[in-house]
């Protein structure tokens, strides 16, 4: 007896022990947790407060360097001059010509964009089966994935000569021909944007107008695009920004000819265009030309950040929720 009330007297001290050091265990992770607790939102402040501070530092940069460029060139020539010829003596810093061949393109590519993104989002959306919407939507996001650059050279290389063969008097470097190849590149934006607007739409408002006894064509112009339109003109309006800050395919296809026209099948200058030109160029630092630089990228930063300023407006104005 004395034996056996000796082993539960064993028994019994181990189990105090177990239960200590797991009472130990438990107050190191409960302080771990604690600190870890304390401290992530202060990580996750350091993290947003970066990002924001990267884009006053941006935003800073331009500001400062674009007043030194309009203390030689003054800011109502710049913005009514027709004439940009930036090297020689008689300068002449006139931006219409990179505004309109800016946004000549971003329209070509547009008017390339809207129709086809938005039909084949309503295809994915309304039509296709889960099989083909499995199979269809990889395959057109791969187009977001190829390099910009593939594009440009896609655009000199075999857009330009097709079009020439319609177009005669289309020439070698033209702003038709990037525009086209812009417009494809963003086909995955205004599709997928668009597509998502489009899912997010009850089915209950489809299946009623079906049995009122609506075709699938009148439940898709009259029902679905009506209860998504701020997500569809949102993917326009970012597809917009997106074709106004492409570089590498208008660099590489429009030319660097700096016409003010609106003549599509001439060579022409966009703003970021100009911005590699002058970037790769031989511009002396503290030069007027040098500074112009930064002129032209302050412009781009204001038209992309009304663009953006518009797609939010739009998508709180039309905003349905379900």
């Amino acid at each position: 007896m004395k034996g056996v009330f000796n082993l539960d007297k064993t028994i019994e001290n181990n189990k105090k022990v177990n239960v200590r050091e797991l009472i130990e265990q438990n107050k190191r992770s409960v302080t771990i947790t604690t600190v870890l607790e304390k401290l992530m939102p202060k990580i996750l402040f350091t993290i947003a407060t970066i990002s924001i501070l990267t884009t006053a530092g941006i935003l800073f940069t331009l500001l400062t360097e674009t007043i030194e460029f309009f203390k030689d060139v003054p800011f109502i020539e710049f913005f009514t001059g027709t004439v940009l010829k930036p090297l020689g003596e008689h300068a002449q810093f006139g931006v219409l010509p990179l505004l309109t061949g800016t946004l000549i393109s971003s329209a070509i590519a547009m008017l390339v964009a809207i129709p086809i993104g938005l039909m084949t989002a309503i295809y994915l959306s309304e039509y296709a089966s889960d099989k083909v919407r499995r199979a269809l939507k990889p395959m057109l996001e791969i187009l977001a994935g190829i390099p910009t650059i593939v594009y440009g050279f896609f655009a000199f290389t075999f857009v330009t000569p097709l079009l020439t063969n319609i177009i005669p008097s289309l020439q070698p470097t033209n702003i038709l021909s990037p525009g086209i190849v812009m417009g494809i590149m963003i086909i995955p934006m205004v599709a997928s944007l668009s597509e998502d607007a489009m899912s997010s739409v009850p089915n209950s408002m489809r299946e009623g107008a079906l049995a009122l006894g609506a075709t699938r064509l009148e439940v898709t112009w009259k029902v679905v695009v009506p209860a998504a339109i701020s997500g569809i003109i949102a993917s326009f309006v970012l597809g917009i920004s997106r074709a106004i800050g492409e570089t590498m395919i208008v660099t590489i296809a429009s030319g660097s000819s700096k016409n003010f026209t609106f003549d599509v099948t001439q060579s022409m200058q966009t703003m970021t265009a100009y911005i590699v030109e002058v970037t790769g160029g031989d511009a002396p630092a503290g030069s007027t030309l040098y500074f112009s630089l930064y002129a032209v990228a302050m412009t781009l930063f204001v038209f992309t950040l009304v663009m953006n300023l518009f797609a939010q407006y739009i998508s709180r104005k039309f905003r349905e929720e379900y």
